[in-house]
């Protein structure tokens, strides 16, 4: 058996870079370790239209090396401290609340305080008070449009929980240097052919450029068309389009009308007739874009609504049109090749789980690496741990449509059929009728959502648990009103204490560029 010495990458961007990085820097690619190789086409093909992330990618970010500032100011990034879903209860006009918000802080559970979710249910917070403001001070601080920490915080520091907006193509030529700092050899060349071996496997990877390119273990990062996994190799790709509806997109970069104009620390997530457009703040722009089902709608009047919803800023421009696959492949890593990113699947821009899965496979081949050439053992453990997460997501994102109450157009009406449902989302359902969703509900390790979202979305769509006889159980009311109470206070004087969104981001590029000059 062969040790497992040269790696080689197909496909850059964010999805190629990010795992070339991190491998390098966790298997050590400057020391003698690993050698990584990427090769990528001079046609990149990168969207660049802004993108969102999940607060995992701090976390990333740090361990490959990338500072805080440093990121910002390559990447005309800005800071994302949840999501704010417009219109995805019921239509627009209709009486009720226009809007509810997935924080990505932590529902609060100071030292002796009892759990509050329980005490919501039954009212305590106050009438008419949304549990995601109730249980967080995140919601208040987003609303007055201030960042989730200050400067002089440390690097991926912060008193609330955040992720990030920035540009894809601006993030991908971040990583592409970082990762060739760490030692990757990056060839510029258009694959041609793949030769598979007698027993299936990959043998090399032939280029135009660069003529035969041979590793002992190959990665797809080459997108929809999966080069390697699909073309190559034929693993099956199983697609979720009879539960996620959602197959083309239309983006935008649109520009701010006044260089000081004040940017949302959110995405704006505002549902539509057939689909939903998301609107995302970068520092010079704003990303937008109109994702959309074309069982529903056709392409022009799914422009007409993307125009509509940015305005005379939109005029001059030309959208982008995205075929989305909507979908994933229950077997990722096959022989001596690994898929990641869009080439082993794809669940949507919603709750950005694009980069999110990134991330985990990056970080599973790091810590599976069969360094002694044994790769069946890794490939299914690999495999079980993303075909897992895959399906988790599914159902977290259905679950955004599933208890809408529009039925103002059929996009809405068939996403609310429990027809189109998974089995396991139907449980899930079924069993919070009577009782909140709990820790027990998901298993920790495979979850890319805490329990803590499922909980603000599930209710932020007006969900109804009754809690019936349980309600006996629960005897720490009083204590429970006054945390509400102390929740609502420290958002006043979180506002106060944090700088606005935009300020912010002012400040950590100029801490930046002292950096530099230091």
């Amino acid at each position: 058996m062969t040790a497992v010495r040269d790696v080689l990458i197909v496909g850059g961007g964010t999805a190629g870079w990010l795992t070339a990085a991190f491998l390098a820097k966790q298997l050590g690619t400057a020391h003698g370790g690993i050698r990584v190789t990427l090769v990528e086409s001079s046609d990149l093909g990168i969207i660049g239209v802004g993108e969102g992330t999940f607060p995992s990618i701090r976390g990333t970010l740090a361990a490959i090396g990338i500072s805080e500032a440093r990121f910002l100011e390559a990447c005309s990034a800005t800071y994302k401290q949840g999501i704010r879903f417009e219109h995805w209860v019921r239509e627009p006009g209709a009486a009720g609340a226009d809007h509810y918000f997935h924080p990505f802080s932590l529902p609060s559970q100071r030292p002796g305080a009892p759990e509050l979710l329980p005490y919501w249910l039954m009212g305590e917070a106050g009438q008419g008070r949304a549990f995601a403001e109730a249980v967080t001070l995140q919601k208040a601080v987003v609303d007055a449009r201030h960042g989730p920490k200050r400067a002089s915080d440390g690097d991926f520091m912060g008193p609330l929980n955040y992720a990030y907006h920035f540009d894809a193509g601006r993030f991908a030529a971040l990583l592409a240097e970082q990762g060739q700092a760490l030692g990757v050899k990056r060839v510029i060349a258009t694959v041609d052919r793949v030769d598979l071996d007698e027993r299936g496997a990959i043998a090399a990877v032939h280029t135009q450029e660069a003529g035969a390119l041979r590793a002992d273990l190959y990665i797809d990062c080459s997108g929809f068309r999966a080069r390697l996994i699909g073309e190559a190799l034929g693993s099956p790709f199983k697609s979720m389009k009879d539960v996620l509806f959602v197959d083309r997109a239309l983006a935008m970069q649109v520009p701010y009308a006044r260089a000081d104009a004040p940017i949302a620390s959110v995405t704006i997530a505002s549902a539509q007739r057939d689909g939903w457009i998301w609107d995302i703040g970068l520092q010079e722009r704003r990303g937008i874009g109109h994702v959309y089902s074309s069982r529903h709608c056709d392409d022009e009047d799914a422009e007409r609504v993307l125009r509509r919803y940015v305005g005379p800023a939109g005029d001059a421009l030309t959208p982008r049109k995205l075929m989305l696959n909507i979908g994933y492949r229950e077997t990722q890593w096959v022989h001596n090749c690994v898929a990641v990113g869009l080439s082993g699947g794809f669940l949507e821009p919603l709750e950005s789980s694009g980069i999110g899965l990134i991330e985990t496979a990056a970080y599973l081949v790091a810590q599976l690496f069969p360094f002694d050439g044994e790769m069946a053992p890794a490939a299914r453990h690999f495999n079980a741990f993303m075909r897992e997460r895959y399906a988790r997501i599914v159902d977290f994102i259905k679950l955004h449509y599933a208890l809408t109450q529009r039925t103002d157009t059929a996009f809405w009406r068939d996403n609310a059929d429990p027809a189109s449902f998974t089995d396991t989302l139907k449980d899930k359902l079924a069993m919070w009728r009577s009782r909140p969703p709990q820790r027990l509900d998901f298993i920790t390790d495979v979850e890319m959502y805490l329990p803590a979202s499922w909980q603000y979305v599930l209710y932020g769509m007006e969900f109804k648990t009754e809690l019936g006889a349980a309600k006996a159980a629960l005897t720490r009311a009083e204590e429970a009103r006054r945390e509400f109470q102390t929740i609502a206070q420290l958002g006043s004087h979180a506002i106060r204490d944090l700088p606005t969104h935009r300020g912010l981001i002012e400040q950590m590029l100029g801490r930046g560029g002292m950096a530099k000059a230091a």
